[in-house]
This record gives C-alpha cells, sequence and structure tokens, in this order.
C-alpha cells in the first residue's frame, strides 16, 4: 500500500506544466528535450514545425548532446586530490599479489591510475548501473569530488548522497549520461593500443551508449555488439520479453587489437584414416570473391570428374599451392559426383598455431544471471547477498577474448559489484595457463537494512563483522572465490590473492589558514603530513605520484636508525623518518648510497624525505649535497 505524504502529487493541486509538456510530448516527442531543470521544449524545433523562417540550422551537427555534457568533459579533465591507503590487514597475500581491489568512487580512482597505468591495460570489462529508474549513486552535482565520495559514504557531514533518477524526471537520461562520460573518458586512456573494452547494457541506455562511446572511441574503432542470453523464462507483463543484454566492444586502436576467439573444440577433429599427423577435419576449398588465379578447373582422379568453385565465389589457393596440397594427401574428394574437394584441416597445427574459432555475435551457452545468481549463492553460503550478477562463464568468455596471447594483461572492472570479473579471471587464467592480473573498483555504497532490496547483503555484512557497504561484499567474495579456486587441484596454480586500497583524501596537508588565527595555523601547517596517516600511506601514494606500479615491489632496510624504503628495485628510495638530526644526516645519507650501489637500477632514482624531519636547513641541505655528490640528483621532501 503507497503512503501519501505531503509531496506526494495526490496531495497536491494539479501540475499545469507537467500537463502542458504531456501533450505537446503526445503530439510532438521531438520537442521535448532535456534542460538543467528537467523537461524542456526546443524552440528551434518548434519553429521548424509551424514553418517560422526564422528557425536556423547553423548550431546544428552530428552527435549526441545533452545539458551537462561540457562540464562531464571538464569534470574528466579535473586532476583529482586524493589517494590510495593500503590496506594490508584486509588483503590477501598482500606481499606476492599482482592484483587489486580498490574501493572509492571510480571517477577519482581512475585519475589517480593514469600515472602507474596510462596505456597499459589489456582488457576493461564494466557493469555499469543501468538506467532503471531507481534511485543510482555518483551523483551528477559537479562538486569537489573528494569530497562528494566522503559525503556518499558517510564520512562526512551531510550524510549519504543519492541522485534520485526516475523515469518520470526531466532528467532520467541527462543524469546517466553525465555519470557515465567522464568515467570512460578517462578510462579509454588506460587502455594499450591494442586493448579492448566491453560494455554491459540493457536495451533502455544501448542506443545513446553507443553514440557516446563512438564519440570518446571513434566509430571506426567500434568491434561489435555481443547479444548475450540473459535468461530463458518468459515474461508475459510486457509486449516482448526482455531474455538479453548488450556487450558493446569498442577497441583503442583497431588496427592494432589482439582479439581472440574461441578455444578450438577437439571433438570436431577425427582421424579415420589414421593419418600419422593425428586428428583433421575437412574444410572447404572456395573462397568469398573471385579473383587472380584462383578460377581454374579441379579435376577428381578417381572418377574424372571436374570441379569449378561455386557461382560467385573461387577458389581460396591458387594451382600452385592446390597441387602442392594434393601431392602432401591433404586434398579430399567426396563420393557424389557433386561433392566437391575438400582440404584437410589438422588440429594439432592450429593449437600449436594458438588459431581460435571465431565467436558468434550471439551467445547463447555463457550462462545467464541464474547461474550467476546461483554461482554467489553458493560461494557466499547464503542467498540474496547480490542481485543478478553476471555468471563467470560470460565474464570468462570476454576474458578469453581481449587478453593477450604472449604478454601479461591487466584486466580492469571500474564497476566491480560482485567481483565476478576478479573471480573470472582467476578461473580463465588457470584453464588456459594466460598471464593475467586484475585491477577492481567499487564505489562502497551504504547498504539500508530498511530496504527490502538491501536487507539480505546488509544482514551479511553485519553477521561478518563488516561496515554495511557494497564493497565489503566484493571483498568478501574475492576471499572465498580465491580460496575456492587455490583448493582445486586443477586451478590451484597462479595468483588467487588481492591488494585492497580505499581512496581518501591526500596524505599531504593542504594549506588552508584560519584568518581569525593565524599563528596557530602556521603552527599546525609546520608538518605537511597529515597526523593520522602512516609511513606506508606516504609511501603509496608517492607511487601513484611518481607512476610507479602499485604492486611493484618494496625492500626495507634500517639506516643507521632510520628506516629507509627501496621501491622497484631502487628506482624510488624513501626516508620517512620524523625526524634526522643535523648529527645524524651524514650517516643516513651513506647509508642510502651504499644501498643503492647495491640495487643498481638501470634509470634514475628519486629520494624523498619528510620536510619537517630535519632539524633545519643546513641539515636539509647537507643531505641533499651528500646524495647528489653520489649519483643520487632527485631528492625531494614532503
Amino acid at each position: 500500500m503507497q503512503k501519501i505524504e505531503a509531496n506526494s502529487p495526490q496531495a497536491q493541486s494539479a501540475d499545469l506544466v507537467a500537463d502542458n509538456i504531456a501533450q505537446l510530448r503526445a503530439l510532438f516527442p521531438e520537442l521535448i528535450t532535456e534542460g538543467p531543470n528537467g523537461a524542456a521544449v526546443n524552440v528551434d524545433v518548434l519553429k521548424t514545425l509551424v514553418g517560422d523562417q526564422t528557425a536556423s540550422d547553423a548550431e546544428e551537427k552530428y552527435g549526441l548532446n545533452w545539458h551537462g555534457k561540457r562540464r562531464a568533459r571538464q569534470l574528466a579533465l579535473t586532476p583529482s586530490n586524493g589517494t590510495l591507503r593500503p590496506c594490508p590487514d584486509e588483503s590477501v597475500d598482500w606481499d606476492t599479489t599482482k592484483n587489486l581491489m580498490i574501493e572509492g568512487d571510480n571517477l577519482e580512482v581512475l585519475k589517480l591510475l593514469q600515472k602507474s597505468y596510462a596505456g597499459k591495460v589489456k582488457l576493461i570489462y564494466i557493469d555499469p548501473p543501468y538506467n532503471t529508474g531507481r534511485d543510482f549513486v555518483y551523483p551528477d552535482n559537479f562538486q569537489d569530488n573528494i569530497k562528494n565520495y566522503l559525503e556518499i559514504t558517510g564520512q562526512a557531514e551531510g550524510g549519504q548522497k543519492i541522485s534520485s533518477n526516475t523515469e518520470t524526471s526531466g532528467r532520467f537520461h541527462t543524469d546517466w549520461m553525465n555519470m557515465m562520460y567522464p568515467r570512460l573518458k578517462i578510462a579509454r586512456d588506460l587502455l594499450r593500443d591494442d586493448g579492448v573494452m566491453f560494455l554491459s547494457i540493457d536495451e533502455k541506455e544501448v542506443a545513446r551508449l553507443r553514440v557516446m562511446v563512438d564519440e570518446l572511441f571513434g566509430e571506426e574503432n567500434f568491434v561489435s555488439n555481443l547479444v548475450w542470453r540473459s535468461r530463458t523464462s518468459i515474461s508475459d507483463d510486457q509486449e516482448v520479453s526482455l531474455n538479453h543484454n548488450h556487450t558493446l566492444i569498442y577497441s583503442k586502436r583497431r588496427e592494432a587489437l589482439e582479439y581472440h576467439g574461441e578455444p578450438l573444440d577437439e571433438s570436431e577433429y577425427d582421424n579415420p584414416d589414421g593419418d600419422t599427423r593425428g586428428a583433421w577435419k575437412l574444410v572447404p576449398l572456395d573462397a568469398n570473391k573471385p579473383g587472380g588465379n584462383t578460377m581454374y578447373q579441379i579435376r577428381n582422379p578417381k572418377t574424372g570428374v571436374d570441379y569449378w568453385p561455386p557461382t560467385g565465389r573461387s577458389w581460396a589457393i591458387n594451382p600452385e599451392e592446390y597441387q602442392r596440397l594434393f601431392d602432401d594427401g591433404r586434398i579430399k574428394f567426396g563420393k557424389s559426383d557433386d561433392a566437391a574437394p575438400k582440404k584437410k584441416l589438422y588440429l594439432k597445427e592450429r593449437l600449436t598455431a594458438g588459431e581460435t574459432r571465431t565467436p558468434s555475435s550471439v551467445l547463447i551457452d555463457a550462462g545467464t544471471t541464474k547461474d550467476g545468481t546461483e554461482e554467489c549463492s553458493t560461494i557466499m553460503g547464503s542467498k540474496g547477498v547480490f542481485d543478478y550478477p553476471k555468471p563467470t562463464s560470460l565474464i570468462s568468455r570476454l576474458v578469453q577474448y581481449g587478453s593477450s596471447a604472449n604478454a601479461e594483461s591487466i584486466v580492469l572492472d571500474f564497476f566491480a559489484g560482485s567481483g565476478t570479473t576478479g573471480h573470472a579471471t582467476w578461473l580463465r587464467s588457470a584453464i588456459d595457463g594466460r598471464s593475467r592480473r586484475f585491477i577492481l573498483v567499487q564505489l562502497p555504497e551504504p547498504l539500508d537494512p530498511d530496504d527490502v532490496n538491501q536487507r539480505v547483503a546488509a544482514k551479511f555484512c553485519d553477521e561478518l563483522g563488516k561496515p554495511r557497504n557494497i564493497a565489503e561484499l566484493t571483498k568478501e567474495r574475492l576471499r572465498r572465490a580465491g580460496a575456492a579456486v587455490k583448493a582445486d587441484s586443477l586451478l590451484s596454480k597462479g595468483d588467487t590473492g588481492f591488494r585492497v586500497f580505499k581512496l581518501n583524501t591526500s596524505n599531504i596537508r593542504a594549506w588552508n589558514p584560519e584568518p581569525a588565527n593565524l599563528e596557530q595555523s602556521l603552527f599546525a601547517h609546520q608538518d605537511h603530513i597529515l597526523d593520522e596517516r602512516t609511513e606506508a600511506d606516504v609511501l603509496y601514494e608517492l607511487l601513484l605520484k611518481l607512476g610507479i606500479d602499485l604492486c611493484v615491489g618494496i625492500e626495507h632496510r634500517d639506516v643507521p636508525g632510520k628506516a629507509v624504503h627501496a621501491v622497484g628495485g631502487g628506482v624510488l628510495m624513501a626516508c620517512l623518518a620524523t625526524s634526522i638530526a643535523a648529527t645524524e644526516v651524514e650517516a643516513v645519507a651513506l647509508g642510502i648510497v651504499n644501498w643503492h650501489k647495491e640495487l643498481a637500477p638501470a634509470g634514475d632514482t628519486t629520494c624523498v624525505f619528510r620536510d619537517s624531519a630535519f632539524a633545519d636547513d643546513v641539515a636539509k641541505t647537507n643531505m641533499a649535497a651528500i646524495l647528489e655528490q653520489n649519483g643520487i640528483q632527485n631528492v625531494r621532501s614532503l
């Protein structure tokens, strides 16, 4: 039973404006567009419809436009002032894993990943919030994004921030596109030149999403639209039962794309004649187009029957190649007179060459949402924790299509949700042995125990003793999935861990004085590092800002009583001690120099200290001078 409240339409007088818009929409749908404050009338279209000659087409151009697009583009280009704080206690195999699970607003996280991972990601898969008419987080308010993130997650005053996006809203499509546009724009820069992006979407926004990505990636880089049968049951509550979802496929650069098909079906191959080269199957000799010296006659030596290519086609090989294959026993003729010649295709040769089957654009055997739900229920030990997650069978197939055959592939999913992409990456790597690692990003969207759709998930978090948010469920799914993969004797090889990082404001204190108490502000800003932040927090922010992989190896050594960290074999060396006395400077500097010589990094080394640690400017100058004299030219302080 719906409750009528003070702001309900039933408790208010008639909305004449809404009635007028509804009538106009019924007569002339093209008149109604989306403006900054909801539904609006396109005056230029109205003028054209009534024959007004003052209508101008000067501003018309091909493309998808909406209110807020310019600001969404600017938002993508605005640098982030945040950092990612390491959480070893929530991770699995922290010291050895190369997988990442990042908790935070994916727009800010994507920005922070740019320096370390731009041009390095092989495959991106996202299953973003569908524009269903429900509320969704990621509000379109263009304020300071770290502040916005803290409000969403309840870490700042203002509490939970939710964007209402009902179908009756005049900004229904606008809000969703403003959320998607900057994230897609930044994500493209993370892809390698041979990389590929898969975007799952339903019927409601597939048309707008495709035009949006055409603009960001270039229409020439569209690869295909996979249609996935997401369920088998028929729904009688609408004219057509929607049993499918779409997965749009885009390349970074189509000419460089490395894309693989399905694994070969070995059951198609047999060896009825005992061929010493092993199992084989027959394939036609004809090709799509006639031309060159591929239009010739082939005679069956047993029957004397002559064969020409089918009408409008040619043979796939020239006469010389045909003769070579014939002499090698690779040409077979059928028993009937109208059976055209075919050639033997050997399984062993195809496997050695790494060949695959061309996949279909229609996926009817890649699992369903029901399979994904049952899979999650089994892993989590509870039903209803996740709503209709994608099955690993689907994502595993996409990972197969887009991964590199001969090099490590980074798989990115910045709408991680139930963590299926991470789980599927582990399963696929265990099956085919290819080297892959993943980066997952998930907003810690709060779960409301009073919401019937979130009650089970919120209770599950309570049972775990974890905060009530979706990111906690993502991490728990990964822990359990990784343990299951590791326990399977057939799949146990490989990295099934992950490092957890959480988005937060920078560790470096921003200058924000109180005009009424300037003296106190000066003393408060003597140390540029926030009081509650650890050395690990600062160290990983340095990795981000210097463009170093977050899973790079880090060594630690005590140098005359001070902890020193060497990152990436000495590319970065950091001493973040809170105090370095003038009498300690030389010993610390020489200790760093000696360790640097042992490491012998190939490139230049950056050495970083805490600025407030030095007793005075003389001590700081002496430290820099000693290091520079010994080949460490880039000396910095925070």
